[in-house]
């Protein structure tokens, strides 16, 4: 069977339509398929549907606002109160005081923003040689030119032609590389670009004192630090921002996914004074940036009771028991040998497989017993679950893990292998 219309993202263009599983309903933490198969999202989808599927309210809310006003741009002088109210709110909860915020579709979108700001900020101060972004590898920051090239995954790169100039990586926890690129750039560099916990390259908690060390090495340089949490952020790690879960302050922050849970593509950056007061020190300045969906209303009411839902049902304080479980679950596997290495925090979680399990292979077995886990590379397996799961689905995901490992090192068929 040929491929179909649709040319699916991260995905070979040459698969057939037999490859796709046909996603049709939610509710809760399982989602079924067009046969009326049911499966445990241990995923949240792509990392993202924190409250869970099937929300009504969400639902309802931005069915509302699209029979009221479905869009109007917010560029010059117009705006709309969902989007003036959501961003009060996340001003509020921001981990400094006074912020604004940028409203983007997506977190590739957001990235790139807050790369544009930190160079527009430096530039707009008398330092126009601030250019330099330094991000770390492995790290994931999205699809656009200066997300991807900020991204510590060569494959991602490749075959994309030129990269944005004056970015640099270095290893994800190495405060020694990273400082070494701020002395071969005196006076140059504009800002570090970090996830709090490293996510789509495999779930690599930060080591104690690095991402402090990282927040002291800007101050003592000049230079912006930008928390990317588009997977951190709404809880994933039992607070507001993955930033504040351990402790450290940045001056941007991207974000998206847990904003709306996915009800409706929203992202955005929240910028501190430090930049701000920049900007808005020159009264002529315009932001020449933006997107036609940028402060989008039904996007902005999609987050406003996502976030509401997320307040009203702890699911902050949710977040720590459901790492608490997985890690006793995960830690047990590890202990029998099922695999080699056991990686999270709060609400994301990844195991290392042993060299003789290929991640592909251990995730059509879980499909098989009805659990949905992310492959990463050959030999990692992510869970990044709802919210909303529940301790018994939890432990489904774990025992089905080890169940798929057992199938797979067996060299039992899979029985809706896709690939």
């Amino acid at each position: 069977m040929g491929p179909t219309a649709f040319l699916h993202p991260f995905t070979r263009p040459a698969a057939g339509a037999d490859t796709f599983l046909t996603i049709v309903r939610g509710e809760g933490a399982v989602v079924w398929d067009a046969e009326g198969r049911g499966y445990v999202d241990g995923m949240a989808s792509l990392w993202y549907c924190n409250v869970g599927h099937g929300r009504a309210e969400i639902a309802d809310a931005v069915a509302g606002q699209l029979r009221t006003l479905a869009g109007y741009h917010t560029f010059e002088r117009f705006t709309n109160a969902p989007a003036e109210e959501l961003c009060e709110l996340l001003a509020a909860v921001a981990p400094f005081d006074r912020a604004r915020v940028f409203l983007t579709s997506s977190g590739s979108e957001a990235v790139e923003s807050a790369v544009k700001i930190a160079r527009l900020a430096h530039a707009v101060a008398g330092d126009p040689t601030r250019t330099v972004v330094i991000s770390r590898t492995p790290s994931y920051h999205g699809v656009t030119y200066a997300g991807m090239t900020a991204t510590g995954l060569a494959a991602n790169q490749e075959h994309f032609g030129a990269l944005v100039p004056d970015m640099v990586q270095v290893p994800f926890d190495d405060l020694a590389a990273m400082a070494r690129v701020f002395e071969a750039n005196p006076g140059r560099v504009a800002a570090v670009l970090a996830e709090p916990v490293v996510g789509a390259p495999g779930v690599l908690p930060p080591p104690a004192g690095y991402l402090e060390g990282l927040r002291d090495l800007c101050d003592r340089h000049g230079a912006f630090l930008v928390s990317d949490e588009v997977i951190c952020g709404f809880g994933r790690l039992g607070h507001w921002w993955g930033a504040s879960r351990y402790g450290v302050t940045p001056d941007l922050l991207t974000f998206a996914k847990g904003v709306t849970s996915g009800y409706q593509p929203l992202g955005g950056v929240v910028v501190s004074r430090r930049v701000l007061d920049v900007l808005e020190g020159d009264p002529a300045l315009v932001l020449r940036h933006g997107h036609t969906y940028s402060g989008h209303p039904a996007g902005a009411v999609a987050a406003l009771v996502n976030l509401e839902i997320t307040r009203r049902e702890g699911l902050f304080e949710r977040a720590g028991a459901i790492g608490a479980r997985f890690a006793a679950g995960l830690d047990a596997l590890q202990d029998d040998g099922s695999v080699a290495e056991v990686r999270g925090d709060h609400a994301v979680w990844a195991v290392g497989l042993t060299p003789d399990v290929a991640a592909l292979d251990v995730r059509e077995a879980l499909l098989d017993l009805g659990v949905i886990a992310r492959p990463i590379g050959t030999s990692t397996i992510a869970f990044s679950p709802p919210l909303v799961i529940s301790d018994d689905q939890i432990d489904r995901c774990v025992e089905s893990l080890g169940e798929a490992i057992r199938t797979v090192r067996a060299g039992a068929p899979v029985v809706g292998s896709r690939r």
